[in-house]
């Protein structure tokens, strides 16, 4: 019996479940990078950072080739790109939602702060 698609889903959100490989697959969409490139933007130990990279390539997100003793890391489809974006313009949404109901909630307390001063 084959796994549910729903069941593959979840696995793969739960690939991108992690900080560090959001991280690393947002630098990936820009471009191509070696290893010690990303270890000072990710901001996690180069053992901590294999690990992460591994998932990803284990989950099929990335590609790696070696030049001489530099690693380089891609991403396999530019949809991991737009997926990333397509996340930001979600949250940016829901963020702006909230800012607009903090500002509601905010006028409502200061409309009642005033109204026990009267």
């Amino acid at each position: 019996m084959s796994t549910p698609l729903y069941q593959l889903k979840a696995e793969f959100f739960k690939t991108l479940g992690h900080p560090a490989r959001i991280r690393v697959l947002e630098l990936l969409s820009e471009r191509e990078h070696a290893v010690s490139e990303m270890l000072p933007e990710v901001g996690i130990e180069p053992a901590h950072l294999s690990q992460q990279l591994a998932v990803l390539r284990r989950a099929n997100l990335v590609v790696s080739r070696k030049e001489g003793s530099t690693v380089y890391y891609s991403l396999t489809s530019p949809h991991v790109a737009e997926l990333l974006r397509i996340a930001r313009t979600i949250l940016t949404g829901v963020l702006a939602g909230q800012a607009e109901l903090l500002a509601d909630l905010r006028s409502a307390q200061g409309e009642t702060g005033r109204q026990r001063s009267d």
